[in-house]
């Protein structure tokens, strides 16, 4: 008798732990507006608004990068996920070199770099600063 009522309920925390463990694992850098098509993760994204989540994946990183310098985000609209890119992160701390605007920002903020090949969108978090490098699609 107690068996068949502790499979169930197991069952159900088993579930329920892995909802809340998927949430857990990404944290929002915030909310973003694109406003030309763009490739993210070699995917297109069209035009829209789209909050970016930092997930808990890292890449492999470059040569003299540490293990945890590139991270997966994921470009969510409507609660779907859109797209998924690389984002490569640097201590927010001081001045930082090669981009414009305040290291200590909180918004997340998108430009168009010269040439207008490249959008990027960087962000602050926990002392970390985000930046993403998507491709201007009809730039290709």
């Amino acid at each position: 008798m107690i068996s068949k009522i502790l499979i169930p309920v197991a069952l159900v925390l088993a579930i329920v732990a892995s909802i809340a463990s998927a949430y857990a694992a990404s944290v929002t850098l915030g909310t973003v507006r694109i406003t030309q098509p763009v490739l993210a993760g070699g995917k297109p994204l069209g035009p829209g608004t789209y909050e970016v989540r930092l997930t808990d994946e890292f890449l492999p990183p470059n040569p003299g990068q540490s293990p945890d310098a590139v991270r997966v985000v994921e470009f969510v609209k409507d609660g779907q996920v859109a797209a998924r890119d690389a984002a490569e992160a640097v201590p927010a701390e001081g001045s930082v070199v090669g981009t414009s605007g305040r290291a200590d920002s909180s918004k997340p903020r998108v430009e168009m770099l010269k040439g207008g090949e490249f959008v990027r969108v960087s962000a602050v978090r926990d002392g970390m600063r985000y930046l993403i490098y998507l491709p201007v699609a009809n730039a290709q």
